[in-house]
């Protein structure tokens, strides 16, 4: 998206007119919350919050892929773009889940011990 954001534009997202500055936009946004990610493998108190801010970014975009399904070309891209940022999306929600079980946050019962 930063490097070749016309050919991100031509193989991944035709939605729309082409704008480079957007996609780059878009790219610094991915890179932002990629840096915070590695981040937070070391700082654990920010694994949680970060988790859920990603999953709630992912679920609003796999929305956002969803009203726009068809306006893709070739008309399979639409489809194939939604179906793989729900399954990030999911992947976040499952480590959040996780996380938040682990701190005793979660929904899940502790042994007693």
């Amino acid at each position: 998206m930063v490097v070749a954001p016309r050919t991100f534009f031509d193989d991944v997202a035709t939605y729309g007119a082409f704008n480079d500055h957007y996609i780059r936009d878009v790219a610094s946004f991915y890179l932002a919350l990629g840096v915070v990610m590695l981040v937070a493998v070391a700082r654990t108190s920010w694994q949680t919050p970060l988790l859920a801010f990603a999953a709630l970014q992912y679920a609003l975009h796999v929305l956002n892929h969803l009203w726009d399904i068809s306006d893709t070309d070739p008309g399979w891209l639409g489809p194939a773009n939604a179906a793989a940022l729900a399954l990030i999306g999911a992947l976040l929600f499952w480590l959040l889940r996780g996380g938040r079980e682990r701190a005793g946050d979660g929904d899940a019962v502790s042994p007693p011990q």
